[in-house]
């Protein structure tokens, strides 16, 4: 059921036209865990049923920020304004299948063929949006379905919601059959600090080692704005706490920020702040993205 009215009015770029070149050096075959690909529209149009119209941010500026950055690989989630069809996901993927892997969004009704076509292509994971002002609901069983069919596969499942959820979902979540990796930290309540209920509510959860955490994503959840230092401590802790089972991503092409276009620049030199050892920063961007993704230890 429709929940917003739609939008075809394209909205204003999302992304940093000239980010700066980051302080910060990655470690060599350094993965961005979290990216997306829009468009462009004229090849993949956007879906009719989005609740967003984003200017186009094709593969090609993605690889270029890569490299920028100083990354070696991409992970590349299905963006929501692209509903189910996942051609521009999987035409990035082929585009430069040693460097990328792929997190889909799919229908229960797929074919086993479909499933395979993608998995071939680099597909890795679906994801599962729980922001009703993003996608319109779907029923949790039909997300059933989807996470016994692909956990055959060896996939697993990626949860965008915010945190007032967890609660209700905790239970499902535990449910599902396979892996589950949490975006953007929850998007817990920064004002509250790391020791609110909430918070430790997230941390509860990560306590059983099915789940993991992307700890990106600071220009969403800061109070302060940019440098983002009021976002550190929560990604800080999750980093030291669960160091084996995080990931971190810029989410380029920030996809609905109003507030402010971020400097991808300055979101990779907040690296050394939320994981302080090379031992960390090593597990974060390279071993668990790689083992996750890639299924090299």
């Amino acid at each position: 059921m429709t929940t917003e009215p739609r939008t075809t009015a394209i909205e204003p770029a999302t992304f940093h036209p000239n980010p700066s070149k980051p302080t910060y050096v990655p470690p060599v075959g350094a993965v961005d865990a979290h990216c997306h690909v829009f468009g462009p529209a004229a090849r993949f149009p956007y879906a009719a049923e989005r609740k967003y119209t984003p200017v186009d941010a094709p593969k090609e500026k993605l690889f270029a920020l890569r490299r920028h950055l100083g990354f070696a690989r991409n992970v590349i989630v299905q963006a929501s304004c692209h509903g189910k069809d996942n051609a521009a996901l999987i035409d990035a993927l082929e585009a430069d299948p040693q460097a990328t892997r792929g997190v889909a969004v799919v229908d229960p009704s797929i074919s086993d063929a479909e499933l395979e076509k993608m998995d071939k292509a680099g597909v890795r994971a679906v994801r599962f949006n729980f922001l009703s002002r993003l996608v319109d609901t779907t029923p949790r069983e039909d997300f059933q379905r989807i996470a016994e069919r692909v956990a055959k596969l060896g996939w697993h499942i990626v949860v965008y919601f915010e945190m007032p959820d967890l609660p209700d979902l905790a239970p499902f979540l535990r449910s599902l059959p396979t892996t589950v990796v949490i975006d953007h930290m929850g998007r817990p309540d920064v004002a509250a600090g790391v020791d609110a209920a909430p918070f430790r509510g997230l941390m509860t959860l990560l306590e059983d080692d099915k789940f993991w955490v992307k700890v990106g994503c600071p220009e969403r959840l800061t109070c302060d704005g940019p440098p983002y230092r009021d976002v550190v401590p929560f990604a800080r802790r999750l980093v030291e706490t669960y160091s084996d089972r995080v990931l971190w991503g810029t989410d380029w092409p920030h996809p609905n920020m109003t507030s402010h276009i971020p400097d991808d620049g300055l979101l990779v030199d907040l690296i050394p702040q939320i994981a302080p050892t090379l031992d960390l920063q090593r597990k974060l961007l390279i071993h668990n993205p790689l083992r996750l993704y890639w299924g090299e230890e």
